[in-house]
């Protein structure tokens, strides 16, 4: 629990900001990126594979580990632009998820964003999933826990919030892992139990 015992900082976004890098390295990035969103879009994320991919770009598989690291880093890397977009949203976007709401109320819009937003991309999320000792490094998840934790404590909730804010999110989480067939009949219910529970603790 030391990760999540750390008192939260400074809010700041975790995607979104990469050092600079060459205009044809740039090219070549979004050429992958674009690549294997139509290549997932027409076939399937299973589909994909870093020779197929490499093939279309007209490339070699080692430009593409070299630039994201293994296969789970290319899906991570198609996820970027979503949590860019959603961490904007809760950082610095329109009440309620944007500052200007209630904790509880901001609290509450985070986690039906959360769910809406992992609902889009689950094949996405499933594929980019890290080792389970690595998961709770993320830069984003951390970033997620933290902001949870602080609006507890701006709405005066009392008791463990390190370990609160972790099982909150661990809520959250558990959507990746619906069976397919249940995922659009439970979502609207999961997103009403997170309100229950986020306003039962306030």
């Amino acid at each position: 629990m030391d990760q999540i015992g750390a008192p939260p900082g400074p809010l700041t976004p975790t995607v979104g900001l990469r050092a600079p890098e060459r205009s044809d390295a740039a090219r070549n990035r979004e050429l992958l990126l674009t690549t294997a969103r139509r290549l997932i879009d027409g076939d399937g994320i299973e589909s994909l594979t870093m020779d197929g991919l490499a093939a279309a770009c007209g490339v070699g598989k080692g430009t593409i580990f070299r630039r994201f690291g293994s296969r789970a880093g290319l899906f991570q890397a198609l996820l970027d632009e979503s949590e860019k977009q959603f961490q904007a949203g809760f950082l610095s976007g329109p009440p309620p998820l944007g500052p200007g709401a209630p904790p509880i109320e901001r609290l509450v819009a985070f986690g039906r964003a959360q769910l809406a937003t992992a609902a889009r991309q689950v094949p996405l999320l499933r594929a980019a999933e890290r080792p389970a000792a690595e998961r709770h490094a993320v830069p984003a998840r951390r970033l997620a826990s933290t902001h949870i934790r602080g609006l507890l404590t701006q709405a005066g909730v009392e008791g463990d919030l390190p370990a609160l804010a972790f099982d909150l999110l661990a809520i959250l989480d558990a959507v990746v892992w619906l069976p397919d067939g249940d995922l659009e009949r439970m979502l609207p219910r999961l997103a009403d139990s997170w309100e229950h529970i986020v306003r039962r603790l306030a």
